[in-house]
């Protein structure tokens, strides 16, 4: 179990490693970068830097952690063109089976979620997202709404363009965040400010996980004074 400094999650479960990229919110991506350090460092699921490997000799680690936030594949995307379909059927037999974890599952490929949404066993506490870092992919949004889950929500990180009118019907939560790192592409309060506006209007759960640019933990992640957590589930309820 790896706990997770990500926001919005609480701990990541890596039944996979490896990706390639597909649009410009791959530009700077942090799991490759860390894929590399880790290969550096000697770690062995990482001999291969960021190539697509699967890793079952992880899949039932879950099945033995207390309940928790889980973030799926933090170091990959669990719909890549290069994992095979009947292995995405048994990461999500091992979610089925945990219905003491909720599971967060996010994906830029959303034209293969789409086509294999029938074939996977989408119980309730399985929250499927798309990453729409700009209006050129906000496509992806629609390939969500045809997937099975009962939580779908959007990661608009990192956000490099402004997203206006978006289509939010059967959106449960978003996520807005700014690139980081010493390239880090600018964001603009307007866009943020705009597309919590467009939740609350919804009455969508709307998080805001950072600014972002060289240093973010000096950038914050207040917006307008305030700090967005909004979840689309109680967990109180759940305890």
């Amino acid at each position: 179990m790896a706990h997770s400094e990500i926001e919005w999650t609480e701990q990541t479960w890596n039944p996979t490693t490896g990706c390639t990229k597909i649009s410009q919110g791959c530009k700077f991506c942090y799991a490759e970068i860390m894929a590399k350090r880790l290969k550096a460092m000697g770690v062995s699921k990482y001999k291969d830097g960021f190539k697509v490997r699967l890793h079952e000799d992880v899949l039932d680690a879950p099945k033995q952690w207390k309940p928790s936030v889980i973030f799926v594949n933090s170091m990959s995307d669990l719909f890549h063109e290069d994992i095979p379909l009947e292995y995405i059927q048994k990461v999500f037999k091992v979610m089925n089976e945990c219905t003491k974890h909720q599971f967060q599952v996010l994906t830029k490929r959303s034209d293969l979620l789409a086509k294999y949404s029938e074939h996977l066993t989408w119980t309730d506490n399985i929250w499927m997202g798309v990453s729409v870092e700009n209006q050129r992919v906000a496509k992806r949004i629609d390939d969500l709404r045809k997937c099975g889950a009962k939580i779908k929500f959007l990661s608009l990180e990192p956000l490099i363009g402004p997203l206006s009118n978006l289509n939010l019907i059967d959106i449960n939560w978003v996520i807005v965040g700014g690139e980081s790192g010493w390239k880090a592409r600018p964001i603009r309060e307007s866009w943020v400010i705009d597309i919590r506006n467009q939740c609350k209007n919804a009455n969508i759960p709307f998080f805001f996980k950072q600014w972002g640019g060289v240093n973010k933990k000096a950038t914050g992640r207040t917006l307008e004074g305030q700090t967005y957590d909004e979840m689309p589930v109680d967990f109180k309820q759940l305890a």
